[in-house]
């Protein structure tokens, strides 16, 4: 799949290198293969030592050399590499990236360039434990497409769709996901600490907790409402938390929390960029 094909990534923070680490993992590529563009020479020195793969400090040696480009750079410093690389990619190369909240026809009026793939990945990537929600232009071929899917497959599991809208959607669902779970077990933690055991084993038990229940809910193949309801007896200790989270809000906190995520991700993508977190 990959044969004769090098892989460049223009930026190459966390994401950029998890996703050299699993392309490597996975024997997909060879360290050869791969060209990370860095600002920093020590950036550039740590990832030659650490993969032995080829590595520049030029943006557009970059986009020249490669015939899969990953734009793994932070979404405030794409005006600065759009100019860089524009008119460098062949009509035949393959654009992929993983920038949050910047639409397909930005990235490819910006670069002048037809065939690209738009990808969200989220936080757990980082270990090969992710899941990135794609989409593609009509330009982008088959191979191509199984090209990207096994690159993404890198950070964990991946899911294609065909209508760009459903990004923002996963970026409300997916991509902003592990900061409400981290808050719901910073929330659990706290108040283990508040009945009294140490942070340490509090913070055990509420790992183990979701890790498990996650699993089993995985497994078991039940709508999660029936799991809940087989853990909930009646007058028991489950249901009177439930009860009192409920009374709260917490379900409707919830959703109207992934919704603000998903309006302001359409915002962001239409360019709008005011600081006020209800704009």
């Amino acid at each position: 799949m990959f044969e004769d094909k090098t892989i460049t990534f223009i930026g190459s923070g966390i994401m950029g290198e998890a996703m050299i680490r699993g392309l490597l993992g996975q024997k997909n590529v060879l360290p050869n293969q791969i060209l990370a563009a860095d600002p920093w020479a020590q950036r550039r020195e740590e990832l030659q030592d650490r993969y032995g793969i080829n590595v520049t400090e030029d943006n557009r040696e970059a986009a020249e050399n490669g015939q899969i480009i990953v734009l793994s750079i932070k979404p405030q410093t794409l005006p600065y590499v759009l100019p860089e690389i524009r008119g460098h990619l062949r009509r035949q190369d393959l654009l992929l990236s993983i920038l949050a909240g910047v639409p397909i026809r930005k990235l490819a009026d910006g670069t002048a360039h037809a065939a690209v793939v738009r990808a969200m990945p989220n936080t757990p990537a980082q270990i090969g434990q992710g899941i990135t929600v794609w989409t593609a232009t009509p330009e982008v071929t088959e191979i191509q497409k199984q090209q990207a899917q096994a690159i993404l497959a890198s950070l964990g599991q991946e899911i294609r769709v065909e209508e760009e809208d459903y990004l923002d959607m996963a970026t409300a669902l997916s991509g902003s996901g592990p900061g409400y779970v981290f808050m719901m077990m910073e929330a659990m933690i706290d108040a283990g600490v508040h009945l009294g055991f140490s942070r340490r084993i509090a913070e055990q038990l509420v790992f183990q907790t979701m890790i498990g229940s996650v699993n089993y809910a995985m497994e078991s193949g039940k709508h999660v409402a029936e799991l809940r309801n087989q853990v909930t007896s009646p007058g028991g200790t489950t249901a009177a938390a439930l009860y009192h989270m409920e009374k709260g809000g917490l379900r409707t906190v919830i959703s109207r929390g992934i919704w603000a995520a998903y309006e302001r991700s359409v915002s962001l993508g239409k360019g709008k960029t005011e600081d006020d977190p209800e704009s």
